[in-house]
């Protein structure tokens, strides 16, 4: 399937790349129907692998890429059943998208995250997974997390801790700030910064080199490079489901969908 079009996202292939582009209203949040869209993604990946080079990942919507997981749907779903029953519920989810980010970080194509506006929490967990980061240098990026009472779920600390140093990782994780561009750029989370408006028209062009290379030599490079810090991404998740079923988060989440703001999400 080279292209799809679904309630939340769509994918294009065309000469050995394959544009994915987010789609959900209001702020790409990843709930569980991004989340089916995606584990469709992923799925192809074995069909797409050996007429792909490259994948790109960016957003139709004007001002994010992502915010993140969807809190208000995880609320909801949260609140609905008895408190003994909400770490099951949780840990289902994260084992999900885990397995969807962990395809995309394994992906046996070069995959580049066209990043502009607010790229926060899952949003840039998925950025996180992919083998490059090109930014818009309006682009924000921030981990929020801790202000509810829990830690990014869908892989974050692990991939952070894997290609940049503590003290970034530290700063980003506990203050909950958000870091621009060019910042990201100079620590090395973002891989190329582009003008307003011009990250996907960069990641293309990016794309566009890399398909010139030996596909075999490029796979095998990614893998010794990229290794997926597997059981780091276990103990998150369950430390996630240890923090979630606190009073404290449910009480921060409800605090958080009763908020009338424009962009709740942002610290």
């Amino acid at each position: 399937m080279k292209n799809f079009t679904g309630k939340t996202l769509r994918w294009e292939w065309r000469e050995g790349v394959i544009e994915l582009t987010l789609d959900h209203a209001p702020a790409n949040e990843i709930g569980t129907a991004m989340l089916m869209e995606l584990e469709k993604f992923v799925a192809v990946f074995g069909v797409l692998a050996p007429e792909t080079s490259v994948c790109i990942i960016a957003s139709a919507r004007k001002s994010v890429f992502s915010a993140g997981g969807d809190l208000r749907e995880l609320y909801a779903t949260a609140a609905a059943v008895p408190e003994k029953d909400r770490s099951a519920g949780v840990r289902a989810f994260l084992e999900r998208i885990h397995a969807v980010m962990n395809a995309i970080d394994a992906a046996p194509f070069v995959t580049i995250a066209a990043v502009h506006g607010a790229c926060l929490g899952g949003g840039l967990e998925l950025a996180l997974a992919c083998d490059m980061i090109i930014a818009d240098k309006m682009a924000r990026f921030a981990f929020p997390e801790l202000r509810l009472g829990f830690i990014p779920g869908f892989g974050g600390i692990p991939r952070l801790k894997r290609d940049l140093g503590n003290a970034f990782v530290r700063d980003l994780l506990f203050t909950g700030r958000t870091v621009n561009a060019t910042r990201a750029q100079a620590v090395g989370l973002v891989a190329q910064l582009a003008g307003e408006g011009e990250a996907l028209r960069i990641a293309r062009s990016t794309a566009a080199q890399i398909t010139k290379y030996d596909a075999v030599t490029r796979a095998a490079a990614k893998k010794f490079m990229k290794p997926i810090p597997h059981e780091e991404l276990r103990r998150e998740i369950d430390l996630f489901c240890e923090l979630f079923t606190r009073p404290a988060v449910m009480a921060a989440l409800k605090k958080f969908v009763e908020d009338s703001g424009p962009m709740p999400y942002l610290p």
